[in-house]
């Protein structure tokens, strides 16, 4: 009877003990494994595969090719007459950020002594410093973290993600220096079972990259907040705030170096944000359409010797060289909606839909020709070797964009495999993710597009897409997405 109790009692101490250690990532099961079967793969990195196989196993493309062997635990999808891509990449989206997150103010509407009111919600601010220390908190984020304000799920990412946009780059909408963006996916995995131990952090299981960019709205106009509502306010504040940020960085480095004697500089987060870019270890990504608008940015980021991204890009074909003497990328805009009828041209970052083009609104025949050239100018920007990238900018449905960027193919003289890089390798290039996403190889994480056409074809639909190597339920019908008829994935 001894013997038995103390075998009961030891066997459950070690079942709690590897409970335990299992529970808490120690040596956690393998996750279930994924595979597509003679499919055609486009890995984009390398030459199509016209009759291969993708492993997938714990979010990881595990192996890729004409003759691998399928493991017998893997779940396989048929991929006889379907088509794989790498997963599309949207370069810029506020949809991942929490609504919430973070409102802006508009401070400008009142301004006194003590008890005015000075917006932002019916705020009140006690003294006009107080208002323009509202106003000045408002436009100039560039602290602000994209990936410590994304949401789990929502109906816009799911419709993403059934599109086959796998990634997007959360970009945050307000103010004029916006804040860093992050690379994320457009899917989180499900929950794992939390039992006897702290639960995960989710947000970070969506995070490809973080930060990306840090995003200046140079175009916007107090970016949202009304405040200043000029092109040339906004670029006045744009200079001093990185002329802030270099003598911040300066008072600091000379504070130090003499031993922390005289007079302290202030301690300033939004200012600090701003050292890497200086510094060129983060690109600045300038919301800039009308050719005006590029032309500041691009001297601005001479100046202060940054990295530049242009997003949006309207008026791009019109400043090709000083593009290229900048060594500048460019994420633009696919927002062709009605072009050739006077409909915007362009599309820039956090979905705002534009109603200017690079000739300006004044002219409405120069305005239809500008949005009747939109699908031309990547064709442009590819001849003479500026990389760059697709943003959806706006468009109505998921679908757009790619039908938008297919209309760069077929109205715009783009080759139809720049077309793809723009929208996978290339996209995550410009993200500095290129290791980790962008095309089908070993490795890398497992997002991948299935489709039973050539991407750029009217007639395909998308029948399959994994995300961080799990196959996601397509729901909407062709009507309601343009494409992604039928249902596909699985559970």
């Amino acid at each position: 009877m001894r013997n038995l109790r103390t075998f009961i009692i030891q066997g459950a101490a070690i079942l709690v003990a590897t409970l335990t250690f299992t529970l808490t990532g120690g040596a956690a099961p393998a996750g279930l494994t994924y595979a597509i079967k003679g499919a055609k793969i486009v890995t984009v990195a390398g030459t199509v595969i016209d009759n291969g196989s993708i492993v997938m196993r714990d979010g990881v493309i595990q192996a890729v090719g004409a003759n691998i062997a399928i493991p017998a635990d893997a779940i396989v999808t048929d991929g006889t007459g379907l088509t794989v891509y790498p997963g599309l990449i949207d370069m810029a989206s506020a949809a991942p950020l929490e609504a919430s997150a973070p409102a802006a103010q508009d401070p400008a509407a009142g301004r006194g002594g003590s008890g005015s009111r000075g917006g932002g919600g019916g705020a009140t601010f006690a003294t006009l410093e107080e208002v323009d220390r509202a106003k000045r908190a408002a436009i100039l984020r560039p602290d602000y973290q994209a990936a410590e304000d994304l949401v789990e799920a929502s109906d816009a990412l799911s419709q993403m993600a059934q599109a086959g946009i796998t990634s997007v780059l959360a970009v945050p909408s307000q103010g004029i220096f916006k804040g860093q963006s992050a690379l994320v996916n457009t899917m989180y995995p499900p929950e794992d079972p939390q039992i006897s131990t702290i639960a995960d952090y989710r947000r970070g299981l969506a995070v490809v990259k973080a930060p990306v960019a840090q995003h200046v709205n140079i175009g916007g106009r107090g970016g949202g907040t009304g405040y200043p509502n000029s092109l040339l306010g906004t670029i006045a504040f744009t200079r001093q705030g990185f002329l802030d940020a270099q003598w911040q960085r300066d008072a600091t480095a000379i504070y130090e170096k003499t031993g922390a004697r005289g007079p302290r500089p202030l301690v300033e987060p939004s200012l600090d944000a701003l050292k890497p870019a200086l510094a060129k270890q983060m690109p600045v990504a300038f919301d800039a359409n009308e050719g005006r608008e590029i032309d500041r940015s691009l001297l601005m980021a001479r100046d202060f010797g940054l990295d530049p991204i242009i997003v949006g890009g309207a008026g791009a074909g019109l400043r090709i060289e000083d593009l290229q003497k900048a060594k500048a990328s460019v994420i633009y805009g696919v927002n062709f909606r009605g072009a050739g009828a006077g409909a915007p041209a362009g599309g820039g970052g956090g979905g705002r839909v534009l109603t200017i083009s690079a000739f300006g609104s004044g002219d409405s025949l120069r305005a239809m020709q500008a949005a009747a050239d939109a699908p031309k100018v990547p064709a442009m920007l590819a001849q003479a070797g500026v990389p760059f990238a697709f943003t959806s900018g706006g468009t109505s449905l998921p679908s757009d964009f790619v039908r938008n960027a297919a209309r760069t193919v077929k109205e715009g003289n783009l080759t139809a495999d720049a077309a793809l890089k723009a929208l996978t390798l290339e996209a995550a290039r410009i993200a500095g993710a290129a290791d980790r996403v962008g095309s089908i190889e070993q490795g890398k994480i497992a997002n991948i597009l299935v489709t039973d056409g050539d991407l750029f074809e009217a007639a395909t639909r998308v029948r399959h897409v994994f995300i961080d190597g799990r196959p996601i339920e397509i729901t909407m019908t062709a009507a309601g997405a343009g494409r992604g008829g039928g249902r596909g994935g699985g559970r």
